[in-house]
Parts: structure tokens; sequence; C-alpha cells
């Protein structure tokens, strides 16, 4: 597998303006040439504004794949995107949802990472976007990015490699588990195997218990 962090990006929290009044936000990434420490819970320079919702050990950090910024310049007509324009902390290439599992280990630069769950966004994203209806069209297109939980603090940077120590041990994809929780996933048995996974947050928890008592 070769895959690589295309580009590092943070942000710390701040008020901006919006047609719904002041929101405060970390939505605003921006890249960066140095390198920089990951520990528990964030990388330097980067923050949450919403610890409630956002941020903590299994949303430690945020990845994007690089693949999909053409797919969306070109869906949404648009030509003005920078690295971080979904709130990732990690752009990255060869690291594809329908191929990284829930709970894959990768090493980049000297830290472990370990992957904990689909992004399933909020409506600061619309912010970022300038779309409030982006939000809904991110979810329903799949192309959701990973949360990733630090094992082994330490430091990365623009152009590591990143290396996949172990695959996960559900051997469920991280867009197997969108599909089973919003998309046209109805395989009962792997989703009684994705309501195993400790690290799922209830966005994806909650509709995959629905589905299953639906099924009946």
């Amino acid at each position: 597998m070769d895959a690589e962090l295309v580009s590092v990006n943070v942000g710390l929290p701040a008020v901006v303006d919006t047609p719904r009044g002041p929101v405060k936000t970390a939505i605003f990434k921006k890249p960066t040439a140095a390198r920089l420490r990951v520990d528990l819970l964030n990388i330097d320079g980067d923050r949450q504004a919403d610890l409630v919702n956002h941020g903590g050990h299994n949303k430690a950090v945020y990845c994007y794949p690089v693949e999909h910024y053409p797919i969306w310049a070109q869906e949404l007509n648009r030509t003005d995107f920078e690295h971080g324009q979904f709130g990732e902390n990690l752009t990255t290439q060869g690291l594809l949802e329908t191929d990284v599992q829930i709970g894959d280990i990768f090493r980049i630069g000297t830290s472990v990472v370990q992957v904990t769950q689909p992004r399933a966004p909020c409506f600061k994203l619309g912010i970022r976007m300038e779309d409030p209806l982006f939000v809904k069209r991110f979810m329903k297109s799949g192309r959701s990015g990973f949360y990733l939980r630090v094992v082994e603090p330490g430091e990365l940077g623009r152009g590591d490699a990143i290396q996949r120590l172990e695959r996960g041990r559900a051997g469920l994809s991280v867009h197997e588990v969108w599909s089973l929780s919003y998309g046209e996933g109805d395989d009962r048995e792997h989703m009684r195997i994705a309501l195993g996974i400790d690290t799922l947050a209830e966005e994806w928890t909650r509709p995959l218990q629905r589905r299953l008592s639906v099924s009946g």
C-alpha cells in the first residue's frame, strides 16, 4: 500500500458571522509546512470549538482523501479549494474509505494512529463551504473521510509516508459502516458486527439499531 500525507491543516476556534448569527467554529483549517506534534487529543495548533460533539480520544484527528477534491470541484463547479477545505487535519493520498477499515492502525511520521469511525458533519461544514445544503450532500455522497485516535503520540508533516501496521479486527471498511448506517447497506450480520465496534459514536450506532429493529 502506497499512501502519503499530502497536507497537514490546523486551525483554532474563532467566531464567524453567518446568516444565523455569530458562530464559534474551528472548521477553517489552514495548511502548514511545519512538522507538528500529535498528542492524544489534538495536533499542535489545532483545537475543536464544540467539545460536546467534536474532539475527544476517538475524534482527535480527521483525515480526508485528496482523491475526492477533483470530484467535488467538478460537481460543485468550483476552483477555489485548498487543502483543509473539508475541515480535515490530514489530507491523504492512497487511503480511500472503501479500503480503509475501522480499527486499521497506521504509522505517520513518528505517530501511531487508529481509524475509529466515518465523519458525520455538522452545520459548520456548510459555513465553510458557504452552502447550508452542502452538509446533506456531503453525507449522502459517502465520501466521508474518517477519524483517528492517537495510539502513540509523535510528530508528522507533509510528505510523510503512511504505513499500515495492522488491519481492523471487525473487517468493515469506513464506507461499509457509512452504507450500513445511512446508505443502501442491508447486511444484518454486518450491522451487528458494526454495533460491536466500541469507537463508533451515536450518530452511527443509532441508525444501525433502528435499521435492525425495522427489519425485524
